[in-house]
């Protein structure tokens, strides 16, 4: 199965797509520090499920996985830094809060899946 077809791509491509647009209103300050960050945790993510998805054994795939459930709860961390500090507001936050929580999930489910599946 091609990683393009998966719907956990396609929703974390959409995620980076987001983050790139929002992070274009944080200060100019935060261009190279927070933003820059942001963009890669959020680029991380479909990236370490295509390359997981190339792999040769599924323990990789699972550990690529892995990575890429890190970096949503990364980018997490930073939406909410930038709503408690005041950069971003929650109407623009949330939704994408919402959409780290689905990726996150199907993430976990697929983890147990190979997991399950390797033992």
């Amino acid at each position: 199965m091609r990683y393009q077809s998966l719907i956990v791509w396609q929703k974390s491509l959409k995620l980076a797509e987001e983050i790139y647009h929002l992070t274009e209103d944080l200060p100019n300050a935060e261009k190279y520090g927070l933003a820059d960050q942001m963009r890669r945790a959020a680029v991380s993510v479909p990236s370490n499920i295509a390359e997981g998805a190339e792999r040769e054994s599924v323990m990789d795939y699972t550990r690529f996985l892995t990575f890429a459930k890190g970096s949503v709860a990364e980018l997490e961390t930073q939406l909410i830094l930038c709503k408690r500090i005041g950069y971003l507001p929650a109407e623009k936050t949330d939704p994408i809060l919402v959409l780290c929580g689905e990726i996150k999930r199907i993430l976990k489910t697929m983890i147990l899946k190979f997991k399950t599946k390797k033992e």
